[in-house]
């Protein structure tokens, strides 16, 4: 079995790398990855004359590994992908950088910066079973829109026009728009997910998380 997975190493990667490279091997028992693990080190050292990075080489749980981005699980007895907690993190991180209020970015430089990455991300995670997560997470990114659209306002009379147009009645609108609560707080209210809707942020140019995931993989 040993010589058998040296040489499919050897196959594939015939000592060829153009940069630091990861390499993940799946072994049926922590047993059989102990084992695997003691062995392939010295092969991938004194063989292809690579160094192997010890503090980030370990035997763990499939479920438990992070990989590339990537987690791991099991269904109906199959190995399924999907994406790491640390990932989806850094990714809120990011969009929340990008929606922030004190950053000065005008409406379309916001809105390209925030579509590049979203088609970014998802495309590279497109593998992962995500379809509910990026439900969940879209909710939050709109609202973090909302939030946005309701900061650039400002004025009470710019809201109050504005609640109109988008068919919020007078009395409705009016209270809003002299409200002293906070930008965040106003974004979760009912009236603004009334007035600012999925589609009209859909229809003004915003991409969000899941019609990119359904795109690529329909």
């Amino acid at each position: 079995m040993m010589r058998e997975y040296h040489v499919r190493i050897w196959e594939r990667l015939r000592g060829r790398f153009l940069g630091p490279t990861r390499l993940m091997i799946v072994c049926k028992s922590k047993l059989s990855a102990e084992r695997t693990l003691r062995n392939i080190i010295p092969f991938i050292e004194d063989k292809l004359f690579l160094k192997v990075n010890k503090g980030k080489t370990n035997v763990s749980n499939i479920s438990k590994t992070k990989f590339l981005g990537y987690t791991f699980y099991r269904y109906k007895g199959k190995g399924r992908l999907r994406v790491h907690p640390i990932s989806i993190q850094k990714m809120k991180r990011r969009i929340k950088l990008l929606t922030s209020r004190s950053n000065g970015w005008g409406e379309a430089r916001r809105k390209e910066a925030l579509n590049q990455f979203i088609r970014g991300w998802v495309n590279y995670f497109k593998l992962a079973d995500m379809k509910s997560l990026m439900q969940k997470v879209d909710l939050w990114y709109r609202r973090r829109l909302r939030m946005c659209i309701w900061k650039r306002w400002k004025l009470i009379r710019t809201r109050l026009r504005n609640l109109r147009k988008l068919g919020i009645s007078n009395s409705k609108a009016l209270k809003l728009a002299s409200t002293r609560k906070g930008y965040w707080k106003i974004s979760g209210t009912p009236t603004l997910n009334v007035a600012i809707t999925k589609e009209r942020l859909r229809e003004a140019g915003y991409t969000f998380l899941l019609d990119s995931f359904l795109k690529w993989n329909t």
